[in-house]
């Protein structure tokens, strides 16, 4: 479980309260206006923006001021963080064997998670050789190599048409199941369509998750006037 307590986070002229709150393993939204923080919620629980107020706790322990490496934590950004002179198999095996001395198990492990990610036989190609659309499933192939208890999506799909981008929705529910997912989103749609609970943001502040069907059944003001409602 992921808990928030008392967190404020700065950078520069910009602070973001985060309500205290409790996440289980599950799929959590992460929605608001541009600019508003949601990156930032992200970066923090990577280890990437620092506390500068409150803890943030995994299963009990502080994490606040842990080295990003040595976080229970995986993150896919927008551009799949993808190295493009290494072939696809390397890439992913960069989630444990950053020196990429790749032994004969951890191929067998590669080719494992890039066989569930539906990129079977990919793995000697590089990035450019790739669709957006197999790129996003080379990046979700190393989180299911690091196997960390919880994943975090700063918008891995908004480059992606609709139909795409919910093809890689539904990858992510499939291939992550019994982790904290947390996905930043600007669309509506896919925070519906990924279910789960959804923490909105706006204006500094990060309210507790509500359920999301709930949410967008009888949307808060805030919410509505993210909607243009």
């Amino acid at each position: 479980m992921l808990t928030f307590e008392n967190v404020a986070l700065t950078q520069g002229a910009f602070t973001l309260s985060v309500e205290d709150d409790a996440l289980p393993f599950g799929r959590v939204c992460v929605v608001g206006p541009s600019g508003c923080g949601k990156s930032t919620l992200l970066s923090a629980i990577a280890g990437f923006v620092p506390v500068g107020q409150g803890r943030i706790l995994w299963e009990g322990r502080d994490i606040s001021g842990v080295d990003p490496a040595a976080r229970p934590v995986s993150m896919v950004f927008q551009d799949n963080n993808l190295f493009p002179h290494l072939s696809i198999a390397q890439n992913v095996a960069l989630a444990v064997e950053p020196r990429l001395a790749i032994s004969a198990a951890t191929q067998r492990r590669v080719d494992d998670v890039l066989a569930r990610v539906g990129l079977d036989g990919f793995g000697a190609r590089k990035p450019a050789a790739l669709s957006g659309g197999q790129q996003s499933r080379a990046a979700l192939a190393r989180v299911l190599l690091a196997d960390r208890p919880v994943v975090l999506l700063d918008e891995p799909f908004a480059a992606l048409g609709p139909g795409l981008r919910h093809e890689m929705l539904e990858l992510v529910k499939d291939v992550l199941k019994g982790k904290l997912v947390m996905m930043v989103t600007h669309d509506p749609s896919d925070a519906q369509r990924f279910g789960g609970s959804t923490i909105l943001i706006d204006a500094g502040h990060a309210a507790r998750a509500q359920d999301t069907a709930a949410m967008f059944a009888d949307p808060p003001e805030v919410l509505k006037t993210y909607l243009g409602q």
